[in-house]
């Protein structure tokens, strides 16, 4: 969502309806200034509206931003709030070429930054505009390695290459 008006409505619509988990998240159009959505929202203010309203995870998604970026956004998500955080980053900064909107990360790029988002603090971690099934391989194959070598994975996850 971009509004957390919005999503906070949203998820109260959830509540309202069913007994089930709620993963609010939110598209971030910068770093600066404690990460903020394009309704001017920070990520800790997003984080910690969430959390009082009541989801069971938040977290960062589509937006401006490229997967490193959006590990900045989940870093401050995660020091709001004692929650699971989601990140699904796009496959880089949309772009319009030729009038259509393009993302230029290979899937190896996204994986290696998706993976940052981890170190940051995220536990769920997917992809949105511009991810493909195989950045989403590219990515499992890096959780699969640190899941199998987790001592690696305590400093730095490794790099995957195409």
């Amino acid at each position: 969502m971009l509004d957390l008006r919005e999503a906070l409505c949203a998820v109260q619509a959830c509540r309202d309806v069913a007994s089930i988990p709620v993963i609010a998240s939110l598209s971030f159009q910068t770093t600066n200034s404690g990460g903020r959505t394009v309704m001017g929202n920070s990520a800790q203010e997003v984080a910690t509206a969430l959390a009082d309203a009541g989801v069971n995870a938040v977290g960062s998604n589509c937006g401006d931003l490229d997967p490193l970026e959006t590990a900045a956004v989940i870093s401050l998500m995660k020091k709001s709030v004692d929650l699971p955080i989601l990140a699904q980053p796009n496959a880089g900064k949309p772009k319009l070429v030729e009038n259509r909107t393009v993302f230029d990360m290979t899937p190896e790029q996204f994986a290696n930054g998706t993976a940052e988002c981890l170190h940051a603090g995220a536990n769920l971690v997917g992809g949105c505009c511009g991810t493909s099934p195989e950045h989403i391989r590219c990515l499992a194959h890096l959780i699969e390695k640190m899941r199998i070598n987790p001592n690696k994975a305590s400093s730095r996850l490794p790099e995957v290459r195409g």
